[in-house]
């Protein structure tokens, strides 16, 4: 085990970096990407004397390709015990698209006492799929789409998410960058298979709403209303309402990966948060 990882109760090796002191951000990753997709975030707010941290999910980046627990409570106690081992208290927890998911699973059934705010960007809550209950959300065959495409060239679907609706790099006059597209899809090809394979299941069929209601840290909900990959109208504008004490910024034009194509404006306001 290296020094910058913890193993977990079922033998997990969860990869982490934590840089600075001050106040801690704990940083959850996307689908199927790993701590490096937060570069913009913890350089930013490391240079404002905050603590950043952000780890590689299970299955993701450099932590263990395990075969199972790849859903949003392996996911979420695997967090806990991230936090528990390096004592983080008083904590900002900010989670981007399935991080978003897995950082309100934390917050709210492991982050009692610890968390002082939590941000979720472009993030999936309240759940992805559609069902009798959530008759907005997208059909199971646009799920089992995703898993049909990895299951047979994933490096060719990674490459084809990412130079398309991620960034909105499919849209009329956008400035596509193609550094962001192949540090997305190395990102992607780091992690394992199954992992990413399962985690489909994690992100579109997992029920948030319990956990936005239990939430009582104030909580900023950020999402591009151009988001390709998580439509703003099921998620942000459902999960704002579910939240005791959220509050809702919608971003015109904005992608998905906004995070990375407008990181100036996202790191200014998330920093206004946290300081209010």
């Amino acid at each position: 085990m290296t020094e910058n990882s913890i193993r977990t109760n079922d033998g997990v090796e969860i990869f982490y970096k934590d840089w600075g002191s001050g106040q801690p951000i704990v940083f959850h990753h996307g689908w199927p990407l790993s701590s490096d997709d937060w570069d913009a975030q913890m350089l930013f707010f490391v240079q404002k004397g905050y603590r950043v941290i952000a780890h590689d999910r299970r299955g993701h980046g450099r932590s263990t390709q395990v075969s199972e627990g790849h859903d949003m409570d392996h996911y979420a106690a695997d967090v806990a015990a991230l936090t528990a081992h390096l004592d983080l208290r008083n904590a900002i927890h900010v989670g981007h698209s399935t991080g978003g998911g897995e950082a309100v699973a934390y917050v709210a059934r492991h982050g009692k006492d610890r968390v002082a705010k939590l941000v979720i960007v472009a993030a999936v809550p309240p759940i992805m799929l559609r069902t009798q209950a959530n008759p907005g959300g997208q059909p199971i065959e646009v799920f089992d789409g995703l898993r049909t495409a990895l299951a047979a060239n994933r490096a060719q679907f990674y490459l084809d998410v990412a130079s398309g609706p991620f960034f909105g790099f499919n849209r009329p006059n956008a400035i596509v960058s193609q550094g962001s597209i192949q540090n997305w899809w190395r990102q992607g090809m780091i992690g394992g298979a199954k992992a990413h394979y399962d985690g489909i299941k994690a992100f579109s069929e997992t029920d948030f709403t319990e956990d936005l209601k239990k939430i009582e840290v104030p909580t900023l909900v950020m999402h591009g209303d151009d988001d390709q990959i998580v439509p703003i109208d099921n998620s942000a504008r459902l999960a704002v309402k579910l939240l005791k004490n959220g509050s809702l910024k919608v971003y015109d034009g904005y992608p998905h990966g906004m995070l990375t194509t407008h990181a100036d404006v996202l790191n200014k306001d998330m920093l206004a948060f946290f300081k209010a």
